[in-house]
């Protein structure tokens, strides 16, 4: 016998929840833009994740120190999440407030289409995970906080990654008891931030409980590295349930800029302009990207020959009158 239930599609949620229990640590990439979003899902990644950082450095000019409000990450994350079909987790701070305040901001940010958001236990205003002065609230305080998300959430599947900045403050003794208790409180993913050692991240695991744990790892760290790059093997090894990169893509497309404008500048000071196709993508690698062909489908699809006419000419117009009796 045949059930005449249809069957509801999985949502964003549920397919990062599955990717989290896979055997490999999910790695998700910092992004700050709908250029970085679509540019990770188009090479092949299964998730990436918003960066606090990111976004207050690309979208306000500013550091990350709590000046990136709580409307502006929504606003900038809903447009980030819909324009790419990837589970998207994103970066909500401390939660703007108190335990009252997380429960409204935990709904605005699933209803902007993210899976997820990291909720730190740093005092406001805060600071990037690897800047120094950082503060802490009361582990009881931070609690509240873990309640009121998991009652507010509409979606089971929504994750509530619970970030604790205790090892640079209070050690790893004092990181592993928040943890017990951010666990205790509900926490459907923990992250300790600026880890040192992989005995830090074999502790950190041990304390969670089978609740799947983040690390976070940064790569160009030259100077004073806070966490050391350790192998997707051994974080495997380890029961390390994602990997987040949030300096990756800022800092390459940072990088990328500064070659770009030093040779503009090289051809001004020497009058002639030069192309270097080297450091840039094409137009066509753009309007891919960007989906420019799904705009020429939908013309085809919804406008007449004659407007297409207009638009485009009367060359335009054959091609699309070909094309339609194609298909």
């Amino acid at each position: 016998m045949t059930s005449n239930k249809s069957v509801q599609p999985k949502t964003k949620a549920r397919i990062f929840r599955e990717l989290l229990a896979g055997k490999r640590p999910v790695v998700s990439c910092g992004v700050y833009d709908g250029y970085s979003a679509m540019m990770v899902e188009a090479m092949g990644f299964k998730t990436a994740a918003t960066t606090g950082a990111g976004l207050a450095n690309s979208v306000l000019g500013v550091p990350d120190i709590g000046i990136f409000s709580l409307r502006d990450n929504v606003d900038t994350c809903r447009n980030i999440a819909r324009s790419v079909s990837i589970p998207i987790m994103a970066d909500a701070d401390t939660g703007y407030g108190n335990a009252v305040t997380v429960y409204h901001v935990v709904q605005y940010f699933e209803e902007a289409g993210v899976v997820g958001i990291n909720i730190e236990d740093q005092l406001m205003p805060k600071r990037c995970g690897h800047m120094n002065g950082k503060e802490l609230v009361e582990t009881s305080e931070m609690t509240q906080k873990i309640t009121a998300a998991i009652k507010a959430k509409k979606d089971p599947d929504f994750i509530i990654n619970a970030r604790t900045d205790a090892i640079a403050v209070e050690g790893i003794e004092g990181t592993i008891i928040r943890i017990r208790e951010y666990v205790a409180a509900g926490a459907d993913m923990i992250y300790a931030d600026a880890i040192r050692s992989e005995d830090d991240i074999a502790r950190i695991i041990e304390a969670a409980r089978g609740v799947p744990v983040n690390v976070n790892m940064g790569f160009g760290l030259r100077a004073r590295p806070t966490s050391p790059l350790i192998s997707l093997t051994r974080l495997a090894e380890l029961g390390v349930a994602r990997v987040s990169l949030p300096r990756l893509l800022p800092a390459a497309a940072l990088s990328g800029m500064q070659k770009a404008l030093e040779t503009l500048k090289q051809c001004i000071d020497t009058g002639e302009l030069t192309d270097r196709p080297d450091l840039l993508v094409d137009m066509a690698a753009i309007t891919k990207l960007v989906g420019y062909e799904r705009i020429n489908e939908l013309e085809n699809s919804l406008l007449t020959d004659e407007q297409i006419a207009r638009k485009y000419g009367e060359g335009e117009r054959d091609y699309v009158v070909k094309n339609k009796q194609s298909h």
